[in-house]
């Protein structure tokens, strides 16, 4: 098992369910995901690779898990952010309530 995995697991049985809030979620994402990322509902992308914060919700099998663990280490070319749980409560519920957006 890999570290992350059983990182995800502890979160998974550890952690109440996320209590986020989205609209400062929605504030966080605006402040240090636009520049790469279009992170308002039907927004289209800044630059080529990045997926919008809207194609992450809806992607298939995406779920507050893995939302969780894909912010706690972060992917290639994303700067080191140092998010506290609470920022990354409030980006993973602002992203999955995007994924009732059109």
């Amino acid at each position: 098992m890999r570290i992350w995995q059983a990182g995800l697991i502890f979160l998974l049985f550890a952690s109440p369910a996320w209590a986020g809030d989205a609209d400062a979620g929605h504030a966080l994402a605006r402040r240090w995901c636009a520049g790469c990322h279009a992170v308002d509902p039907g927004g289209s992308r800044v630059q080529d690779a990045p997926p919008s914060f809207g194609d992450i919700a809806r992607h298939p099998g995406q779920n507050q898990a893995r939302l969780y663990a894909w912010l706690q280490a972060p992917h290639p070319a994303m700067p080191d952010l140092q998010l506290s749980r609470r920022d990354i409560d409030d980006v993973v519920t602002y992203i999955e309530s995007l994924r009732k957006q059109p």
